[in-house]
């Protein structure tokens, strides 16, 4: 078990951040931890990474007691925090080599992590002088250094332009292929795009723990696509089991389909063959979106 969470609660002052609240992550899974903002998630988050400690309950990763045994548990986890804190007056590989000499890990390994996050294009150059999403890319790499089994990742798009989000989702989802993910985020789409589970929290609670794939089963499906060109709702309508079309704004749709296959495929080809070009394709899960609202709207 990568991550056991029993009984945690957190009390700041007369405020109860979390309260009494259970969970596990098993590896490799992407476990996305989601609620509103002030929900108690980044708090769980730094109890995980021994930053602060609970007030009650018990909680390990990699089995290390987050109390007792802080530096196991630190020498297990890459933690990227929400407001990654970068020197930005160094060069990529400086500021690597000084978390790797912390770490006591190789040159090597900083290029091998260079490569994996990559950042290769933008190595040479002051972190000062990256765009978000190349400094985004700069705090995942140090948190690979050591090789983490878990990656606790607090709020890692926020800020990201569209083109940023889905080079950082790539990432994450290629990293969870063989090391546990726990992310939070108050972004239903990136628990969509990215997690094989969802945790939701509301007021430090949690509401809901689901498997993604039971939240698809048996739902309609809404796709959005943006096109450079408007379209009539009545050609939409001839896709298959298109059920609706909303035309949301400009050269933005919405279409329902009744059906749980992934119909984005089927929007494509009739870009393709009607000479249209796709400027934003999505899925939204209607399951998760009603969810959610339910559970967190008092």
């Amino acid at each position: 078990m990568s991550i056991q969470v029993e009984n945690i609660t957190k009390i700041y002052g007369s405020q109860k951040a979390l309260n009494n609240i259970s969970f596990k992550v098993n590896k490799p899974e992407i476990v996305g931890f989601l609620g509103p903002n002030g929900a108690g998630k980044s708090t769980m988050m730094k109890i995980l990474t021994t930053y602060i400690d609970a007030s009650e309950g018990q909680a390990k990763v990699n089995n290390f007691d987050v109390n007792t045994n802080k530096q196991k548990v630190q020498q297990s986890v890459g933690y990227l925090p929400e407001h990654n804190p970068l020197y930005l007056e160094q060069y990529v590989r400086e500021y690597l080599d000084f978390n790797a000499k912390v770490y006591g890990v190789t040159k090597e390994r900083i290029e091998e992590v260079i490569q994996l996050s990559g950042l290769k294009p933008e190595a040479h150059k002051k972190i000062g002088q990256l765009s978000k999403g190349y400094r985004q890319r700069v705090g995942l790499a140090n948190a690979l250094l050591h090789n983490p089994d878990v990656l606790i990742l607090d709020e890692p798009t926020t800020g990201l332009d569209p083109n940023q989000l889905v080079e950082i989702r790539g990432l994450i989802k290629n990293m969870g292929k063989e090391k546990t993910v726990f992310l939070s985020t108050h972004i239903m789409q990136e628990v969509e795009a990215m997690c094989d589970r969802v945790i939701i929290i509301n007021k430090g609670e949690i509401v809901a723990d689901k498997k993604l794939k039971e939240l698809r089963d048996g739902q309609e499906q809404i796709v959005v696509v943006e096109f450079d060109y408007r379209v009539e709702d009545a050609f939409l309508l001839n896709l298959p089991n298109a059920k609706q079309v909303i035309n949301t704004h400009d050269f933005t749709y919405e279409i329902t389909f009744s059906t749980t296959e992934d119909m984005r495929s089927h929007v494509f080809d009739f870009a393709h063959d009607n000479q249209l070009k796709i400027l934003q394709l999505n899925q939204k899960n209607v399951s998760l979106e009603s969810l959610f609202r339910e559970l967190t709207s008092n």
